[in-house]
């Protein structure tokens, strides 16, 4: 959703366009991954210097509202992480080594909403699922890191 996207939509839903919204959704947009609160307001300020910190969280609350974002808690961090809003059948993949999040598509959350509706006759509206590990390159490093270990023996018996 482009900058006139964003206008028209908040247009229509009786919001007004302002500059710190639009930096703000820019700054969303541009994210190659998922930003905290802190992280988008730094983004913001690039593009509209006068953009605080109150008003980031009051524009992604509404951009929430308006289902064109998303906050999620990953793995085991207090803060919030935002990105675009996606559909839920994309999961989050966190390698609790280096931080790194990714984005799974599959038919798992289907599978577990179909399974809460029929099982348990649960409707389930948003599912937020997170699957915690190491990326291929940790596990690769750390692979690597024992072998070197081990192979200049120093590995504890």
């Amino acid at each position: 959703m482009d900058q006139h996207q964003i206008g028209e939509l908040l247009r229509a839903r009786g919001h007004r366009v302002t500059a710190p919204r639009r930096a703000v959704w820019t700054a969303l947009r541009e994210s190659p991954d998922h930003r905290t609160v802190e992280e988008l307001t730094a983004a913001a300020r690039r593009h509209e210097p006068g953009v605080n910190l109150a008003s980031v969280y009051r524009t992604l609350a509404l951009f929430q509202e308006l289902g064109i974002a998303r906050e999620a808690r990953l793995a085991d961090e207090d803060a919030g992480r935002w990105e675009v809003a996606h559909p839920d059948d994309h999961f989050h993949v966190v390698c609790e080594h280096c931080g790194a999040v990714d984005h799974h598509a599959g038919e798992l959350v289907e599978r577990v909403r179909t399974h809460l509706g029929g099982e348990h006759g649960f409707d389930a509206r948003t599912i937020e699922l997170t699957v915690t590990g190491r990326c291929a390159d940790c596990s690769d490093s750390m692979t690597d890191s024992m072998t070197d270990s081990i192979a200049n023996g120093s590995h504890d018996h």
